[in-house]
């Protein structure tokens, strides 16, 4: 398992993926820093990370696409599936380069703070627990990004329909605002993912919170796994 990931990591940076990845972030982290920090002159960084949330919901469709999409379409799958590895270990070894990069990615938030300690006093309890609640939520859409390109051959189509997925989920929240059915916003508060991430911008963990991530994450691994697992006998 430590070779594929060692492999899936290193290979976002042997193509422009993981570089343009680390460029688009570093990009709308610098500008929504500028205007809302500096700007300003807060020290707060929690309208920063509510803002970094449609960043990250741009860049996963980015680094999840490839994961078996490319195998599949380059038909080098059939020789990881009848490796000595099991499924569950190839999978969970995409899972955490995918997420190796997304963390690489966060550590932006850690020099937002290095820079705002030399003109204030920055909280890095905020900037920890967001730190923590965008790889807890992002680590959920990997998992369904993954999921998807274990589906489709192109990779086109599984960045595309990633994307669209992320944007239907983060959708989620609008529906409450045009409906008074009780039913209806209950199941919508349920499965907020943006609400639910809202809650560590402003540095609350919730251990429900953490779970709902933590299950979402387990139960899309576990759809890729059948997946894959039914290629591998087909």
């Amino acid at each position: 398992m430590t070779a594929i990931f060692k492999r899936e990591f290193a290979s976002y940076f042997a193509s422009p993926v993981g570089y343009a990845v680390l460029a688009a972030f570093a990009f709308f982290n610098g500008i929504f820093m500028y205007v809302q920090c500096l700007f300003i002159g807060t020290s707060s960084l929690s309208n920063v990370f509510t803002s970094m949330f449609s960043t990250v919901l741009f860049i996963i469709p980015l680094i999840t696409m490839r994961s078996f999409a490319e195998d599949r379409r380059n038909r080098t799958d059939q020789a990881l599936l009848t490796s000595p590895v099991s499924i569950p270990s190839i999978v969970l070894a995409k899972y955490l380069s995918a997420a190796a990069m997304l963390l690489v990615c966060l550590s932006a938030y850690v020099i937002d703070g290095l820079v705002l300690s030399f003109i204030s006093k920055p909280d890095w309890s905020v900037i920890i627990g967001n730190i923590f609640g965008i790889l807890l939520s992002g680590s959920a859409f990997i998992a369904m990004g993954i999921f998807i390109s274990s589906l489709t051959q192109s990779v086109i189509v599984a960045a595309l329909v990633t994307f669209v997925v992320n944007v239907l989920i983060t959708l989620i929240d609008t529906i409450a605002t045009t409906t008074s059915n009780e039913a209806v916003n209950m199941i919508v508060n349920v499965l907020s993912f943006q609400e639910k991430y809202a809650q560590f911008a402003l540095g609350v963990v919730s251990f429900s919170d953490v779970l709902f991530f933590i299950s979402i994450t387990f139960i899309f691994l576990f759809f890729t796994d059948r997946v894959i697992e039914r290629r591998r006998w087909a």
